[in-house]
């Protein structure tokens, strides 16, 4: 499942193609929305915004299209009026004169305006976004020394998106061995140096995995360009003890680490 930083990345491509041009066509696969078709038509994408791993597309007539990829959804930018061959089922089509963007295998679609987006259920609960570079190294240590958090095990909390919104398991295992930390820590038991550590690198992983992991290749979100310490490493060397990279599972995820120095 791609992380926030993937889906950053994939935004960034969709504002590339489409950004500011009128709408030449405009079809939805879901009997929901295809009122919306017409009423897009002539009208443009303004910008593309992600909260974690939910895409908002805001057009110039004050509508949001809200799609979440979750497992499955991927998005595809074409020439226009090209039919890709693909098994992944159509969801979504958004057409200029030159370009267009294809939305496929997604579920969770809706279009909303501003007052049914500031009460979407998700975007209510999620937390602050790791790629928001306003987000401060001092507010995600109030983050995890907060009554909501301090308490749970890290295993847990970096997955959960109503702490930090984009993280998922590979940000999660590259955090912690950044940070030194194993899974079972939990905020209130740091010391002050270990939660410096912890929080910068909570925003420092998914900003450099944002800023060199180059482009998703839609069946291997796991790029070349991003240097991974302990994912999918299991049985090598850690390259700062020389200890073995173990293997286990953790919140129902495969979970990597070194035991020698991730105390």
């Amino acid at each position: 499942m791609p992380e926030g930083s993937e889906i950053r990345r994939a935004a960034d491509a969709l504002e590339a193609a489409v950004l500011n041009k009128p709408l030449t066509d405009v079809w939805f696969a879901f009997p929901t929305l295809k009122t919306f078709e017409q009423q897009l038509i002539g009208e443009k994408i303004e910008r593309i915004d992600t909260r974690g791993k939910a895409l908002l597309t805001h057009f110039s007539n004050g509508k949001t299209l809200y799609s979440h990829n979750q497992l499955y959804g991927v998005w595809r930018v074409v020439n226009a009026d090209e039919t890709p061959q693909t098994t992944r089922v159509l969801r979504v089509k958004l057409q200029t004169a030159d370009k267009a963007i294809l939305l496929y295998s997604a579920s969770e679609i809706l279009m909303l305006d501003d007052d049914e987006l500031a009460k979407h259920p998700f975007l209510l609960r999620v937390g602050p976004d790791v790629l928001d570079l306003t987000l401060t190294v001092e507010e995600v240590k109030e983050r995890l020394l907060s009554t909501r958090f301090r308490r749970r095990q890290f295993s847990g909390l970096l997955l959960d998106q109503a702490f930090l919104a984009g993280l998922g398991n590979y940000l999660r295992v590259e955090i912690l061995w950044h940070a030194g930390l194993s899974a079972s820590h939990r905020a209130q038991d740091l010391t002050p140096e270990q939660l410096e550590r912890l929080a910068k690198a909570l925003l420092e992983i998914p900003r450099l995995s944002y800023n060199t992991r180059g482009s998703v290749n839609e069946n291997k979100h796991h790029g070349s360009i991003f240097s991974f310490k302990v994912f999918h490493r299991a049985g090598e060397l850690c390259e700062r003890c020389g200890g073995v990279i173990d293997r286990t599972m953790l919140s129902s995820r495969p979970f990597y680490w070194c035991p020698h120095c991730q105390k």
